[in-house]
């Protein structure tokens, strides 16, 4: 996580972003990704239709891909190769069991060069390397605004209690 230094001065890190629109989303998504280097773990943190794939979508875009991106909730990995390298994208919503993540070599692939992009990452919390960052989205319950969003970055970092901020 050699980028969250320049992330932090970048005014990205811990403090909630305020977004509009699906695009403004993307804006900031793309800004992060600047910052992100070779085997950075990324936590996509929300509710259900929070926009944890939008994220990873403008991620990945940000890095060059130009393939489709979608949440592999049922194939539970996708893999896109971009000019700077690959990024894992991890989608744990349908795992029963944090076996079924060791079972195709998670904690190997969380242990790589490549970025690893995670939705739904407190299903295999255990897995999770000692510092990554996190994206928590979270929807206002404002009515009338149904694209708003708030998009807080932090790192983590695990301790004997737990993770923390």
């Amino acid at each position: 996580m050699s980028g969250a230094n320049k992330a932090s001065a970048a005014g990205l890190l811990d403090h909630p972003h305020t977004t509009r629109s699906e695009q403004e989303t993307r804006e900031l998504a793309g800004e992060f990704a600047k910052w992100l280097q070779p085997g950075d773990v990324v936590l996509l943190k929300g509710e259900l239709g929070a926009g944890k794939t939008v994220i990873a979508k403008a991620i990945a875009r940000a890095l060059g891909y130009e393939g489709p991106v979608t949440s592999p909730s049922f194939t539970l990995m996708n893999i896109y190769e971009t000019p700077g390298g690959c990024i894992y994208h991890f989608d744990f919503y349908r795992l029963n069991q944090e076996a079924e993540a060791v079972a195709i070599g998670v904690d190997e692939y969380l242990q790589g060069d490549c970025i690893c992009l995670i939705e739904w990452p407190e299903k295999v919390e255990h897995l999770l390397p000692e510092t990554c960052y996190e994206v928590l989205i979270t929807i206002p319950d404002f009515a009338g605004e149904k694209s708003k969003r708030v998009v807080q970055f932090s790192t983590r970092e695990k301790s004997d209690a737990g993770f923390r901020h």
